[in-house]
C-alpha cells in the first residue's frame, strides 16, 4: 500500500510542478522579480518533457532487464552451486554458538535457530529466493514460542532488524544493473556495500540488544563482532592509507578476486560432494531467467514514474532543497544527489532500485553520485517491506519497536555509506 500511494505521489506532485512552471511562463514578468528565477521556453515545454521522459524510461526499463537476463542467470546459476555444496549449511553452523547469545529467550536446540541462521546467511550471499521462505519459517518457529500470538516477542524483533540491516557479501542485483548501464568495472562498488552493511547490522545489533538488555560482553559475542570488526577496521586502515589513485585500483582488484574466489569455493564444494556442477548452474540460470523478465513490469512502473518526477523539474527542487539545508551546515554537497535513494529503500526495493537507475541516468554510472546511490541500494533491506510480510505471515499485530530500530540501522548506512562512498571514490 505504501508504494501505491509513493507511485501515485510522482506523478500528482509532477503535474502540480509542471503546472506552476507553466504558469510562471505564462505570467513570468509578474511573479520573476518575486521569486528570483527566470522562466523559459523550457518552463513551457515542461509537458512535452514529460511525455517524453515515459517513453524514454520504458525503454531503458526493457534495455536494463534484457541485459538483466544473461547477468542474473549467471549469478544465480552460481548460487545455485554455492547452495547445493553446503555453503550456506557451513555458514549457518559458523554463526550457530553467536545466534545462541543473542537469543537467549530461545531454547538450547529451537528449530527456529536453523531457519534463522539459513535466512541470513542466504541474504549475504544473494540468495534472496531461498532467503524469504526461510525467513518465514524462521518467523512461524519463533511464533511457536511467543506466548503473546498478537505482539512481537524479542526474538522475533531481534532477527528481523538483523535482517533488515542486509548484511551483504555479494549484492548481485546491484553489479547487474551496473554492469547493464554500461559501468566500467560493475564490482567495484562490492567492498563499500560490504563495509556499509556491517555497519548497518553492528547498529540494528546493538540498539535492539540495548532495549532487550541482551549483555554483548562475553566472549562469544566479543570474539565474533570484535573478530569481524578488527577485519572491517583493518581494510578502512588499509584504504585510508593508499594514495588516491591507487584505492580504486587495488578495491577494484580485492573485491573482483574474492568474487571469483567465492565462485571456485561454490564449484568446489559442490564436487566434494557429488553433485553434478553443470546442472546445478543451469537450473538456477533458468531462475535466474524467469525473474529478470518478471522484473520488467515493476521496472517499467517505477522507472517511469521517477521520470516523471524528475522530467516536471520535482526531484531536482528536492536534491537542491536538500543540499541548501546540508550546505548551512558547511559540508560537501556533493553526496545529495544519492540520498533519493536512500530515502526510497526502507520503503520500496524497486522504488529504491528506480532511484538508483535515475541517478545513473542523470549523474553517469561510474559518477561518485552514482557508486554512492549504488552503494545506499545495496546496504540495507526494504524494512518495511520486511516487517509486513515477515509479521504478516505469523499475524503480529503489535510490531513494539521494530520499526524504530530498523530505521535507526537503515540511517547508520545512509551515514556510514557517505563516508566510506567518500574513502573509496571521493
Amino acid at each position: 500500500m505504501t508504494l501505491n500511494y509513493i507511485w501515485i505521489g510522482f506523478f500528482l506532485v509532477a503535474m502540480l510542478v509542471a503546472l506552476l512552471r507553466v504558469l510562471g511562463y505564462i505570467l513570468g514578468g509578474y511573479i520573476e522579480p518575486l521569486v528570483g528565477y527566470v522562466f523559459t521556453e523550457a518552463d513551457r515545454d515542461v509537458f512535452v518533457t514529460i511525455v517524453e521522459s515515459t517513453f524514454e524510461m520504458a525503454r531503458i526499463s526493457v534495455d536494463i532487464a534484457v541485459y538483466l537476463i544473461g547477468v542474473m542467470a549467471l549469478w544465480l546459476g552460481i548460487m545455485r552451486i554455492g547452495e547445493k555444496g553446503g555453503a550456506v549449511t557451513g555458514m549457518t553452523r559458523f554463526v550457530m554458538p553467536f545466534f545462541k547469545r543473542i537469543f537467549p529467550q530461545l531454547p538450547e536446540n529451537h528449530p527456529a535457530f536453523g531457519s534463522m541462521t539459513m535466512n541470513i546467511c542466504a541474504n549475504m550471499l544473494g540468495l534472496d529466493n531461498a532467503a524469504t521462505p526461510l525467513g518465514i519459517k524462521a518467523m512461524q518457529e519463533l511464533q511457536a514460542a511467543n506466548p503473546d500470538k498478537d505482539k512481537a516477542s524479542d526474538p522475533q524483533i531481534m532477527f528481523i532488524v538483523l535482517n533488515t540491516s542486509g548484511l551483504t557479501m555479494i549484492p548481485v542485483s546491484v553489479m547487474a544493473i551496473r554492469a547493464a548501464m554500461g559501468a566500467a568495472n560493475p564490482a567495484d562498488i562490492f567492498l563499500p556495500i560490504m563495509l556499509t552493511t556491517f555497519f548497518s547490522t553492528i547498529a540494528g545489533l546493538l540498539i535492539v540488544s540495548a532495549v532487550q538488555r541482551i549483555n554483548l560482553f562475553n566472549r562469544v559475542v566479543l570474539g565474533y563482532v570484535g573478530g569481524l570488526s578488527l577485519i572491517i577496521g583493518l581494510i578502512i586502515w588499509v584504504f585510508s592509507n593508499l594514495a588516491p589513485a591507487m584505492i580504486g585500483i587495488v578495491s577494484t582488484f580485492a573485491g573482483n578476486l574474492f568474487l571469483f574466489l567465492i565462485i571456485i569455493l561454490f564449484i568446489f564444494l559442490a564436487w566434494r560432494k557429488k553433485v553434478n556442477v553443470y546442472e546445478q548452474f543451469i537450473e538456477g540460470a533458468k531462475e535466474g531467467f524467469q525473474v529478470a523478465v518478471k522484473i520488467i513490469p515493476y521496472l517499467v512502473a517505477m522507472l517511469v514514474a521517477i521520470g516523471v518526477f524528475r522530467a516536471s523539474g520535482a526531484l531536482d527542487m528536492l536534491v537542491s532543497a536538500i543540499g541548501g539545508i546540508v550546505g548551512l551546515f558547511g559540508v560537501d554537497t556533493e553526496f545529495v544527489g544519492a540520498l533519493p535513494t536512500a530515502f526510497m529503500k526502507p520503503l520500496s526495493g524497486s522504488g529504491a532500485r528506480g532511484m538508483m537507475i535515475e541517478a545513473f541516468n542523470h549523474y553517469g554510472v561510474d559518477s561518485f553520485v552514482g557508486r554512492m546511490a549504488a552503494t545506499f541500494q545495496g546496504s540495507t533491506e526494504t524494512t518495511f517491506y520486511t516487517i509486513a510480510v515477515y509479521y504478516g505471515a505469523v499475524g503480529i499485530r503489535n510490531t513494539r519497536y521494530t520499526v524504530g530500530c530498523g530505521l535507526f540501522a537503515d540511517l547508520t548506512a545512509v551515514i556510514a555509506g557517505i563516508f566510506i562512498a567518500g574513502l573509496f571514490f571521493g
